[in-house]
């Protein structure tokens, strides 16, 4: 499958948009895409998802290794693959998206905010294009789609003013229905604040499609069979998925639908269904904490946490596990009280970035020294108590105290880290939980 990378000067300098807009433009000319996303964000694939009805694969060399990065840009389907970057196109010492494009020898087509500029547009465009030598990084910066930019004299500056080695690959108009407003991580949900398709069809309209598809490559990927535990072993997992609990990669919905998958919804007060263990994912249950707090779903996750049953919550799952939860405004609910820890919603971030853990000794549930690669990004802080233990030790990333991370109680273990199938904790937290019989087994 040929692809291109959209890459960036910064963030928000327009990447998604072009990526929805380039998406939408592919389909109405018959051309099937596959949407994929650099970095471990979640919020970005929704929006390509809400276009394309596709799941957008997740590309990072931090969370998958190299070889991981070419197996899940593999399992994509369609005629091209248009991978939208992270931050700037050079930004991140671990996975960034020169990184990435230069690990699947893809080409860049550079979005560029065109809103107040016109040369300085082409000067930017060719700073990044130069850059990629002088920082060793083995990347074509093939051209540029210009951003915000109006059509006339606008566009025709930015367009004389290109060297001829930089493709014009056409512009995003400045539309306001094209701007999708942010919050604390990040933009908001694609089901929460979609773009039309008649707007993404209208703007689609001033992109050189063609161009673009000429300009994409096939990479040669190689990489070996995935390793990992035992597959299909007839074991289940239930995981919730809601508003309130909805960060989800997509190889890890495909990793647990190859156990067996059902899914559960903690707003709606949904019985837990019968299982093996339970998966509960980030997302934002500081938006719903009135609703989680009345659930029968939390009472009876509670219930079954004390009895052995394995559970597994990350970040805002994690949440949802403790005593209660105080959001910005000073009032607190009361969560299922599985681990002993309150936890705080405050304006200021707390944890940001890629991670690394390391699982201790004489641990039930992980391997001891078996190492886990993740990323974190929260705005709360986590106050423990007693009878808790910590499963991890940091290598690298705040975690729930600065030191640790993974807070056990009973059979459950809540982090903050956010974990793809590639690290292997899913297969091996499966594993060591498939070793005996639990209450729904």
């Amino acid at each position: 499958m040929k692809g291109i990378v959209l890459a960036g000067t910064s963030s928000g300098s327009g990447k998604t948009v072009a990526t929805l807009v380039l998406l939408k433009a592919l389909m109405n000319a018959g051309v099937e895409p596959q949407p994929a996303k650099i970095g471990p964000d979640f919020i970005d694939p929704g929006h390509h998802h809400a276009v394309t009805g596709k799941a957008s694969r997740t590309l990072d060399l931090w969370l998958e290794g190299e070889e991981g990065l070419a197996r899940n840009y593999s399992r994509g389907e369609g005629e091209v693959c248009v991978v939208e970057g992270v931050m700037g196109t050079y930004d991140g010492e671990e996975s960034s998206t020169a990184m990435v494009a230069e690990s699947l020898d893809l080409p860049v087509a550079l979005v560029v905010d065109g809103e107040a500029g016109m040369e300085s547009v082409a000067a930017t465009a060719l700073g990044f294009s130069e850059y990629a030598s002088y920082a060793g990084r083995d990347v074509e910066i093939a051209g540029i789609i210009a951003g915000r930019t109006r059509g006339g004299k606008h566009e025709r500056g930015i367009v004389r003013a290109l060297p001829p080695e930089l493709e014009y690959f056409g512009r995003i108009p400045p539309r306001a229905e094209l701007e999708i407003p942010e919050r604390h991580l990040g933009l908001h949900m694609a089901d929460q604040f979609p773009v039309s398709d008649s707007v993404l069809t209208e703007a689609g309209e001033f992109l050189e499609v063609e161009k673009l598809l000429n300009t994409a490559s096939e990479p040669d990927l190689t990489y070996s069979e995935e390793e990992g535990k035992e597959r299909g072993d007839g074991r289940t997992v239930a995981m919730a998925y809601d508003q309130a609990f909805n960060f989800v990669y997509p190889r890890t919905r495909e990793r647990l639908t190859a156990t067996e998958l059902v899914t559960f919804s903690p707003l709606e007060g949904d019985d837990v269904p019968e299982a093996d263990s339970v998966y509960l994912p980030g997302g934002y249950p500081e938006l719903f904490p009135e609703e989680l707090e009345v659930s029968s779903t939390m009472d009876q996750l509670a219930d079954l946490a004390e009895a052995g049953l394995p559970i597994f919550g990350e970040c805002g799952g994690m949440m949802a596990m403790s005593q209660d939860l105080t959001t910005t405004d000073g009032e607190t609910y009361g969560m299922a009280g599985i681990l002993p820890a309150e936890v705080e919603m405050v304006d200021g971030l707390q944890g940001l970035g890629y991670v690394e853990v390391k699982a201790r000794d004489e641990n039930p549930n992980f391997p001891s020294d078996a190492s886990y690669r993740g990323h974190e990004f929260h705005y709360s802080r986590t106050r423990v108590n007693s009878g808790a233990e910590f499963v991890f030790d940091n290598v690298k990333g705040r975690g729930i105290d600065g030191e640790h991370d993974g807070l056990r109680r009973y059979n459950a273990v809540g982090t903050y880290g956010h974990f793809h199938p590639e690290s292997g904790l899913f297969d091996d937290f499966m594993h060591c939980a498939s070793q005996e019989k639990h209450p729904l087994s």
